[in-house]
C-alpha cells in the first residue's frame, strides 16, 4: 500500500491501482492543494480538512479498502469547543492504517480497542487544535501501531501558526526516520517506528 503525505492531515491511500484521499484542505499557510483520487474521506467539516473541491475524482474499478468509524471530538470537552471528529480506519492488502483526523482528545479505552495494532497510524501532535505531542505520544504507547506518521503540525513556512513542531513529537521517540520524499510503501515487513514524509509543494504523486 503506497501512503503520500500531501500536507497538513492530507493523505493519500493507494491499492489495486485504487487512490483514496483523505483530509483534504484549503488553508493560507498551504499553497493550493490539487490532487485526484477514486473516492475522498473526510474527519470532520473545516476546511482544512474536507476541502474536497482539491480532489478530481477519477472513475475507477471497486474500492479495495474497507472503511470503518470511529467516532471522537474535535476537543477535551465532548466536542463543545470545536465538534465532533471521525477516525478513521482503513484495511486493504491485509494491511490496517487509522487516520486520527483531528483527534483532540486521549481516547476512551472502546476507541483505543478500535485503532489499537494498526500497521499505520496517522496522528496529529501540534496540539492547540489537536491532541499535542505528549498526548500523542500517549496515544502511540496506548495503541502500539507498528509504523507512526505525525501530521497536523507546523513545519515552517508551513502549518497552522499557532501549532507546534514536528520536532516536539518526535523529541519524544526513538526510531525515527524521516523521508527524502513524501510517500512511501507499507507492507507487512515494513519496520516499526516513526517515519516523517517530507512536505512536496505541489506534489500530486
Amino acid at each position: 500500500m503506497k501512503l503520500t503525505w500531501l500536507g497538513h492531515a492530507c493523505f493519500a491511500l493507494e491499492s489495486a491501482g485504487y487512490r483514496l484521499i483523505l483530509d483534504p484542505y484549503t488553508m493560507d499557510t498551504y499553497p493550493p492543494l490539487h490532487t485526484f483520487g477514486n473516492a475522498v474521506l473526510c474527519s470532520h467539516g473545516h476546511a482544512d480538512h474536507n476541502y474536497v473541491d482539491a480532489v478530481s475524482l477519477r472513475e475507477g474499478g471497486a474500492s479495495p479498502f474497507s472503511v470503518e468509524t470511529v467516532p471522537t471530538f474535535h476537543d477535551e470537552r465532548s466536542g463543545a469547543l470545536r465538534g465532533n471528529n471521525l477516525m478513521h480506519v482503513l484495511r486493504a492488502e491485509g494491511l490496517c492504517v487509522v487516520h486520527c483526523g483531528d483527534l483532540g482528545h486521549f481516547p476512551t479505552q472502546a476507541q483505543l480497542a478500535a485503532i489499537s495494532g494498526a500497521d499505520a497510524l496517522l496522528i496529529p501532535v501540534g496540539g492547540y487544535y489537536t491532541i499535542d505531542a505528549a498526548t500523542a505520544k500517549r496515544v502511540v504507547d496506548a495503541a502500539k501501531p507498528r509504523v507512526v506518521v505525525p501530521m497536523h503540525y507546523r513545519h515552517a513556512p508551513y502549518g497552522l501558526r499557532p501549532v507546534g513542531t514536528l520536532e516536539q513529537f518526535t523529541q519524544l521517540c526513538t526510531d525515527v526516520t524521516r523521508l527524502d520524499g513524501n510517500s512511501f510503501t507499507l507492507t507487512a515487513d515494513s519496520p516499526s517506528g516513526v517515519v516523517v514524509p517530507r512536505y512536496v509543494p505541489g506534489a500530486e504523486n
